[in-house]
């Protein structure tokens, strides 16, 4: 089956502006996995990343995507943005599944004391709301 990336993109990029943690529920197929900083082992179910994304997209100021690269339904997204007063670049490596939802998705994010930065205040939200 052919996915759409590109459909799948301007959901995407929507639900990412507005930070419509909400809207990411129709985005994330229900066995996905996420490869997130700083952790090696990929996280599981889709209602532990939607609440990771979630939290991510609510705490990362001034977000901008600046390039896309497209192979089928592999997609790279480079991305900035600031957490307090620390900038932020990464990768965002997005893989579709057959219905153009995420299967996977695997984040790199430097520098150093940015990552650790947002590491602390994602840890620190996603155990209030446990």
């Amino acid at each position: 089956m052919d996915v759409d990336a590109k459909a799948f993109l301007e959901r995407w990029h929507k639900v990412v502006a507005t930070r419509d943690a909400a809207g990411l529920e129709a985005l994330l197929a229900d066995d996905m996995t996420m490869g997130a900083p700083p952790y090696w082992t990929k996280l599981e179910t889709k209602p532990v990343v939607q609440r990771l994304l979630g939290i991510i997209i609510s705490t990362i100021d001034d977000f901008t995507y600046h390039r896309e690269w497209i192979d089928g339904r592999e997609l790279a997204l480079e991305f900035t943005g600031r957490v307090g007063d620390l900038k932020l670049q990464g990768i965002d490596l997005i893989t579709l599944n057959d219905d153009g939802k995420i299967q996977n998705l695997d984040v790199m994010i430097r520098p150093m004391n940015g990552l650790a930065k947002l590491a602390g205040i994602v840890r620190e939200k996603m155990m209030a709301a446990a």
